[in-house]
């Protein structure tokens, strides 16, 4: 007699659920996503524009906003290569070599996400005060750093860093290294094993990285906010302009700038959801 070795596990009560069942969680699902994210990003864009497009317009070129704006995109535009250059050079370096006290490395690497930002801000503080020893000396240069745009870019910089090493690493330890060997044993110089091997199989995870460290330093304030001491005009980015101008009832001002980051935070999720794809295709 012939018995069927194929068990049909869609069909077993234990690992199929009910129509009903699962439509309720989808319905949960949903509703929670709407509540909780949809609705209030909707809130943020319709009182960014309520008052009309001159209002918005406005806002958005007001002084303190332009500067705001303006300090943002500086801090981004400098803390994003120093981030490239740092991450891949750490990813190379955990997933490439071997040596003692690699685990003290990696460890530190999530430092940043285990610690508060405003706690990263004090340390700043503490670390480049004007009446601290490293802060005195620098502000005897004429080098201030508290208060001013080089601590904004530190603070920024502590806690995005992790980001592309994070999402090249595991990547880098599933693809191994036989290209990279067959690259040098066939001549390649590291240079060109680099460029030619390493960098395209971690093109995308690299792309990941940047546009995720690229939000994450648009819209950092808490460490921020230490250490740039809301000096308007001089040390406001846009998450603490937001703040400032919620306080003082400016919310066209204060929704238009959010709209801002809001839609990058969209723009983020769109080229997250691209770069999935291409990475699911390779």
């Amino acid at each position: 007699m012939a018995t069927h070795s194929t068990y049909n596990y869609q069909a077993h009560p234990a690992t199929s659920d009910k129509t009903w069942v699962k439509w309720t969680l989808i319905g949960v699902a949903v509703a929670f996503m709407v509540i909780m994210l949809v609705v209030p990003l909707m809130a943020v864009f319709y009182e960014a524009l309520k008052d009309g497009w001159g209002a918005y317009i406005l806002a958005l070129t007001d002084p303190d906003a332009r500067h705001a704006i303006k300090l943002t995109l500086i801090t981004t535009a400098i803390v994003l290569p120093i981030n490239i250059i740092i991450g891949v050079a750490l990813a190379y370096l955990i997933t490439r070599h071997k040596f003692k006290g690699k685990f003290i490395i990696t460890t530190l690497l999530d430092l940043p996400f285990a610690v508060s930002p405003v706690v990263a801000g004090l340390m700043f503080v503490l670390l480049f005060g004007a009446n601290t020893l490293i802060g005195g000396f620098f502000e005897g240069l004429g080098i201030k750093i508290i208060f001013a745009t080089t601590g904004i870019v530190l603070a920024t910089l502590f806690v995005t860093f992790p980001f592309i090493a994070r999402e090249i690493i595991p990547l880098m330890q599933s693809i191994g290294d036989s290209e990279e060997e067959a690259a040098l044993t066939l001549g390649a110089s590291g240079w060109q094993m680099f460029w030619h091997v390493t960098l395209p199989n971690i093109k995308w995870a690299l792309l990941y990285g940047i546009i995720l460290t690229n939000a994450r330093a648009m819209g950092e304030f808490g460490a921020v906010s230490v250490v740039s001491g809301h000096i308007r005009g001089q040390t406001n980015t846009m998450p603490l302009m937001i703040e400032i101008a919620y306080n003082e009832y400016a919310f066209t001002t204060a929704f238009a700038l959010s709209s801002i980051l809001a839609l990058l935070a969209l723009i983020t999720l769109a080229v997250q959801q691209l770069m999935s794809r291409k990475t699911h295709q390779r």
